[in-house]
This record gives C-alpha cells, sequence and structure tokens, in this order.
C-alpha cells in the first residue's frame, strides 16, 4: 500500500503536467501502465496548435475547432482552451522542448481544418520531445514518485472503505504490479484519472499496445457519466505494410503538400470529395473518403504522394518517418507511400468540467479518456496534446484551491483475492480480445449502419457474461483486466452510436445520414 497527497495514473502529458503543477506543495504519486514513456504523448508526431502567425487570432482557432467539431463542441471551453495554448507552449520552451524553428521565429505548419499555420512541432517527433522534457523535470522533482508497470484494475471508492458507504468518493486505486504479480493499494486525498484512449478497441489503430479504455472503464464503474463514445477518430493515413502495424503517418505531410492518389486510376481523388479543402479537410471527411475509394476500387490501400517537393524539403521537415520508410524500402522523396484509415482518436470519454473534475468527489479526469467539450463530433488536428496541458493544470490548480476542503483518507480494505486460482486458459482471454477489436473494425468503424451495430451489441452481450464469470473464478493478470476494459469500453461506443439517430462528425450512418438540431451530447449514467 502506497500513500499520497495526489495520484495519478497515466505518465504521459496530461498527466506529467499535472504532477509538475502540483508537486511544489503536494506528494504526488504518478503510476504508468508500463514503462514511463509508453503511453500516447511519445506516439504524437504532428505538434501543438497555438495562435502565434500574425494575422492569426484566438476566434479563428476557436471557428476551426467548432467546424471539424460539427457544432458539438462547447464554445466556452474551446476559448478556454484555445486562449491557453500560447501559454502553454511558452512553458514548454522553458522546460527544453526544442521546438523547430525558422529565421528565430517558432515554425508553424498547417494541418487539415486549420485556417492558418498554427502547428509548433519538433520535427515529425513533437510528442517524443514533449514526453522527454516532461518526464525529465518529473524525475527531477523531490515530490514526484514515478511508478511503472503498474496495471490499474478498478478505483477504491467509498464502497471499499472498511466501514461501507456509499457516499461516491474516490480513494485512489488498486492495481497490480507487472514485475511481482501482487495487487497493491494506492491511496491520495485527490485522484487524476490521465489513462489515454480506448484505440486498441478496434483492429487496426495508431494507439500504443496499452490503449484500452482503462479509466474510461474504471470510472463508469464507479459511478461516472460517460460521453460521446460514438466519436471515435479515424486517422487518414496510417502505412500500409504486412510487417508494420501501425505507423502514422502524420497529416503535416498533407499540410506540406501531400496529395491522396487512387493507385489503380492514377488520379488525385480528394477534389471528387472536398473540391475546396481538398487533402486538408478535417480527419473525418479524409478518412471517409479513402474508405470510399477502397471500397469502390477493391483497394488494399491508396497513395499518400509528396515526391513533387524537393527532397531536401521532405527529408527535412520529416526525418522520422523518411528514415522508418527508408529502411521498410520506400523513398518518399520518389515514391508514394501507401496508406490506409486507422483508428487515432477518442473524441468521448469521462465527463469533466472546466476545473477537471469528473461526477465522483475526488476523482479528476485530463487528456484523451474524458470528454471535455473541447472536440465535440471530431477533434481538430493538434488539438489534443494542447488539452492535455491545459486540463492537466486545470485539475492541479483546483486540486489546490480545494484543498482544505479534501478530506482525509479513510481506511480502505485491501485487495481480496482468497477466493480466486491461477488461470487455466489464457487462451481465452488471446480469443476474446481478438474477437472483439474484429467486430469493433466491421461493424462500428468507418461507416456504420444500426444492423451492424446490432449485431456488435449482441456480440458484447454474449462475451459479458464470459469475461464476467471468468473475472471472477481466477487470479487478475493484465491481459485479463484489459480484456475487461475493452469489452466495456466497447460497449459504451456502441450504445452511444445506437443512441444517436443522425450522422455528424466522426459518426456517419447509412441509416440516418442527415444532421439533426440541435446539436446534442450522447450522455451516457451508470
Amino acid at each position: 500500500m502506497t500513500n499520497s497527497d495526489v495520484l495519478i495514473v497515466g505518465s504521459g502529458a496530461a498527466g506529467l503536467t499535472a504532477a509538475l503543477n502540483l508537486a511544489d506543495r503536494f506528494k504526488v504519486t504518478v503510476l504508468a501502465k508500463g514503462a514511463l514513456n509508453e503511453g500516447s504523448t511519445a506516439w504524437a508526431q504532428g505538434g501543438i496548435a497555438a495562435v502565434l502567425e500574425p494575422g492569426d487570432t484566438f476566434e479563428h482557432h476557436v471557428e476551426d475547432t467548432m467546424v471539424a467539431g460539427a457544432g458539438l463542441n462547447d464554445r466556452a471551453i474551446v476559448e478556454f482552451v484555445v486562449e491557453r495554448a500560447p501559454a502553454a507552449i511558452e512553458r514548454l520552451r522553458a522546460l527544453g522542448v526544442p521546438f523547430a524553428e525558422e529565421k528565430g521565429a517558432l515554425h508553424l505548419t498547417r494541418e487539415g481544418g486549420h485556417s492558418h499555420r498554427r502547428i509548433v512541432h519538433v520535427a515529425d517527433a513533437t510528442g517524443w520531445a514533449v514526453q522527454e522534457a516532461l518526464q525529465r523535470a518529473a524525475e527531477a522533482h523531490p515530490n514526484i514518485t514515478l511508478v511503472p508497470d503498474q496495471v490499474a484494475i478498478d478505483l477504491a471508492t467509498s464502497r471499499h472503505e472498511e466501514r461501507y458507504s456509499g457516499a461516491g468518493n474516490v480513494w485512489g486505486v488498486y492495481a497490480i504490479d507487472r514485475r511481482s504479480g501482487r495487487v497493491a493499494l494506492h491511496t491520495a486525498r485527490a485522484t487524476i484519472l490521465a489513462t489515454g484512449g480506448a484505440g486498441r478497441t478496434y483492429l487496426f489503430s495508431t494507439a500504443p499496445r496499452g490503449a484500452t479504455g482503462d479509466g474510461i472503464a474504471m470510472a463508469w464503474r464507479a459511478g461516472a457519466r460517460v460521453a460521446n463514445m460514438e466519436f471515435m477518430q479515424f486517422h487518414p493515413t496510417c502505412l500500409y505494410h504486412l510487417e508494420v502495424k501501425n505507423f502514422l503517418i502524420t497529416e503535416a505531410v498533407r499540410g506540406e503538400g501531400g496529395r491522396l492518389i487512387n493507385p489503380t486510376t492514377g488520379k488525385r481523388f480528394m477534389p471528387y470529395y472536398d473540391a475546396e479543402r481538398l487533402e486538408l479537410a478535417p480527419r473525418d471527411v479524409v478518412a471517409r473518403a479513402i474508405d470510399a475509394e477502397i471500397k469502390r476500387y477493391g483497394l488494399d490501400f491508396v497513395h499518400l504522394d509528396i515526391s513533387h517537393m524537393p527532397a531536401d524539403f521532405v527529408r527535412g521537415h520529416f526525418p522520422n518517418i523518411y528514415e522508418k520508410l527508408k529502411g521498410l524500402g520506400i523513398d518518399m522523396t520518389v515514391a508514394p507511400i501507401p496508406v490506409v484509415p486507422a483508428q487515432h482518436y477518442t473524441c468521448g470519454g469521462i465527463m469533466v468540467d472546466r476545473d477537471g473534475r469528473t461526477d465522483l468527489p475526488g476523482l479528476y479526469a485530463a487528456g484523451e479518456c474524458t470528454q471535455s467539450g473541447l472536440h465535440g463530433a471530431n477533434r481538430l488536428a493538434s488539438n489534443s496534446l494542447l488539452e492535455c496541458f491545459v486540463f492537466g493544470e486545470a485539475a492541479a490548480r483546483d486540486i489546490a484551491e480545494r484543498w482544505d476542503n479534501l478530506p482525509a483518507v479513510p481506511a480502505i480494505r485491501a485487495w481480496d483475492e482468497s477466493r480466486v486460482t491461477d488461470s487455466d486458459e489464457e487462451v481465452v482471454i488471446k480469443q476474446n480480445w481478438t474477437e472483439i477489436r474484429r467486430f469493433m473494425w466491421n461493424y462500428v468503424g468507418i461507416v456504420r449502419t444500426t444492423k451492424r451495430l446490432e449485431r456488435a451489441r449482441h456480440r458484447i452481450d454474449l462475451l459479458r457474461s464470459e469475461i464476467e464469470d471468468y473475472y471472477g473464478h481466477f487470479r487478475v493478470t493484465p491481459d485479463l483486466i484489459e480484456l475487461r476494459n475493452l469489452l466495456q469500453t466497447a460497449d459504451l461506443i456502441v450504445r452511444s452510436a445506437l443512441h444517436r439517430h443522425e450522422s455528424r462528425g466522426l459518426h456517419y450512418t447509412l441509416d440516418y445520414p442527415e444532421l439533426s438540431d440541435p446539436p446534442v451530447d450522447t450522455v451516457l449514467v451508470p
């Protein structure tokens, strides 16, 4: 058992930002599911959106975000985040993030859905540079304890108090240590979930291996509301390669002139789908266009071609992508890149307010595991890391302001595994994991129908009793925990998708192709 002032589950941009903002006053413990740098932050290639170019304005950034979000965004939240973007960039520079510069100023690139150049970046590996800087600062702070290889099982709530209570307070988490296999109780007066998204619910995803919706599932089981889970963003351009399953080709390739080509016809096809914005249309538009071309022509992939640009320009802007592809036998300076859409970002999640507070006392959340109102029905490119910084700081500030009113942690029961045995059929976990990801891809993907969604719901209902029975009888393992959370997340996605009788943003259904008015969030109540 460990006890600290504040417990943070997740060691990416949101979690470490919160930790650094709290540590001067409080003892903070940060739990990482695997290695400290294995989360989604380190995988982010593109950059961070901020109004820094002459002629750009906060209003332009707000409007671009609202347009991409198909009107479902909370404008007040969008303004709150956008206005804090420049200051967030300055804090990162102070931590040593080496953002690209040109002629003494930050180099800004442009991505789909943006009306101006406003993406600050570190070549094509922004997330890795941000993760390194935040982690370096956290490791150096005496009040921050970083604990890797802790797989969170469930929130410790009032129901786990030695004197049972129905008050709904959150007092920390139970987590299994990968190295010892033992379950530990980590308690704190305030807990922040910064656990990332649920991309691994799908067969093809650019998300890291650990993106299994853990925070969303844990918060739901503890009694927090979840919203807009139907809006799963599919990145238009993931590398198509038989050996490399989830290598993202950043949107900035299109922002710097890359064109989408049908390999059968040899023609650029975005003019047929969005003649004005072309390859710089929002991600949902581009992903559906690629999906349509693949289905219409029986393709395995389409081509993303930037070979018409000078070779030095391409290598200079995308050094990591260039080297990765070169190692696979693809020279992007002379040949096109084969790409397909893949699940990329979870736009829905745990409902939070402007301060990162959830429905449950003592529980906060920040980053991709939340539904803050920023993204609406579709995330605008490079707003994701920005959300992590703003809400990580907001949650930390609110905890500090409310500290004197946060009750002390009561006595909490230890984890009880006296009535379970070691699993004798690990193959069941692997089979169910594969089945969930496959039917979610086939039935709850880029283009949906009610019939497909009903099939997915039926499969979830059949698997639920099987997995619950397995969970109840066998000692927990990291794989079993993730399987349980995958199924819970899949259920929330399908329930949300069936509830929305319109096509808006990332949720496109052939049965309800039109928009409904007014736009309404899908809010699920436990």
